[in-house]
């Protein structure tokens, strides 16, 4: 992994080299706490950096037999470490191996291989390097070459953060809001009058319609947009389109405030009509709409009852019509009322539907009006972002592509920009 690392030719190391390596990184979807910004957070050591949050790594330690205590449960961080080295060693073809040297190489200077027998020489390195100014949240988005980072956050949030961020005149990064309203759509989750109550107080709306619930995320998307928001995001099953008429859409809003059970055919109608209200606000107010769908969410009942959602238990889900897709763009198209949109797949199968459906929506409102999204989670990786980017090119436009995403919650995974960038470079090259 020396400086020419995945640039096989010299058209790809000069486009890496002279262009790619000195570009700012704008990162427009993450999942980094604003109040880690807002503090400039400080870690102890290199287990809270890589380990506290990252289902990522969680799934491999599992995969590798490694005993839960030593994941996420009451275990040492200087024994978690230990751990993860350990499995680390075996990950070959695995994004996370090379993910990993490049922030040990980048971020501390550490050029060696990370194994179980040299885990307790980087744990010291990373630590102690780690107590330098230097490696405090703002200080390593600095070093990064970040000018954008936009967190993913609840229409219920208070935005403070945000606030208090935008209010310190000492870091020049932009940290926008992201709007991400699924838990107002999940109508078939069981806390989801409790979700409408936290929206009714915080918009000043009584929710007692389908109408009202919009008009109360209305109310909360001008909140959103005052403080720089400008980009939404929505986690779907798939894309689905299911339309029903008003008083049908009406008539199942009031069936759930009443504490009934919808069926999944109401479900469906009502989500339908939920993702048509929104692009409809959010083509007025010209922000992006990101719709990431085919994934099938905490599988295994026994640690999701431990640990709750994002624990490294989901997988690829293949449901996805693309008809319905289609059918719910044009649904926003046909009235000229369909923003800026990012599609992305768990199912890398889901390339060349994506491909193709984008070129169908294009319009003069801007380049590349209608995205595929940057390859996403279980795609992440070599092989993922080659293919993604391959069928982009075969059907579409490459040159307009949004490009990379962080999508991480660790203030080291910048270096994915760098990953993706040599990986591109290589490709083209």
């Amino acid at each position: 992994m020396d400086k020419d690392f995945l640039l096989e030719t010299e058209t790809a190391q000069k486009l890496y080299h002279e262009y790619a390596a000195k570009m700012p990184i704008l990162d427009y979807h993450c999942h980094i706490n604003p109040q880690e910004i807002a503090e400039d957070r400080k870690f102890e050591n290199i287990t809270q950096v890589w380990l506290g949050g990252d289902h990522y790594k969680w799934r491999q330690m599992r995969s590798n037999g490694v005993e839960e205590k030593y994941i996420t449960g009451d275990a040492s961080d200087c024994e978690k470490f230990q751990k993860w080295a350990e499995t680390l060693e075996k990950a070959i073809g695995n994004p996370l191996y090379h993910w990993s040297h490049l922030e040990l190489q980048r971020y501390f200077g550490y050029y060696g291989a990370l194994n179980g027998e040299a885990a307790e020489e980087v744990w010291n390195l990373c630590n102690a390097k780690l107590q330098e100014d230097g490696m405090s949240a703002r200080n390593l988005i600095r070093q990064s070459n970040v000018t954008l980072v936009c967190t993913t956050d609840d229409p219920v949030d208070s935005l403070e953060w945000h606030e208090k961020i935008a209010e310190d005149e000492s870091f020049e990064v932009r940290v926008l809001p992201a709007w991400r309203p699924d838990k107002a759509m999940n109508l078939e989750k069981t806390d989801y009058l409790e979700y409408l109550k936290k929206l009714e107080v915080v918009s000043g709306v009584k929710i007692d319609s389908f109408a009202s619930l919009i008009e109360a995320l209305r109310i909360r998307m001008d909140y959103f947009a005052e403080h720089g928001c400008s980009v939404s995001d929505h986690g779907l099953e798939y894309v689905m389109y299911a339309p029903a008429s008003e008083e049908e859409i009406e008539a199942i809003f009031a069936k759930r405030l009443r504490g009934e059970a919808v069926s999944r055919a109401d479900e469906l109608q009502f989500k339908t009509a939920y993702m048509v209200a929104l692009g409809r606000e959010y083509h007025k107010k010209n922000w992006v709409m990101q719709l990431h769908y085919g994934v099938k969410r905490d599988n295994n009942g026994m640690i999701f009852g431990k640990l709750g959602p994002d624990a490294g238990i989901d997988c690829i889900n293949n449901y996805a019509p693309s008809s319905e897709m289609a059918d719910y763009l044009n649904a926003l198209a046909i009235t000229d009322e369909l923003p800026k949109t990012i599609l992305y797949s768990l199912n890398p199968t889901d390339n060349a539907t994506i491909g193709t459906i984008i070129g169908c929506f294009q319009s003069e409102e801007a380049r590349g009006k209608i995205q595929q999204g940057s390859a996403w989670w279980f795609n992440d990786n070599k092989q993922g972002m080659i293919e993604q980017m391959t069928s982009l090119a075969n059907l579409g436009l490459l040159g307009n592509f949004i490009g990379m995403l962080t999508d991480s919650r660790s203030f080291l995974s910048y270096t994915r920009h760098e990953y993706f960038r040599r990986i591109m470079c290589n490709l083209i090259g």
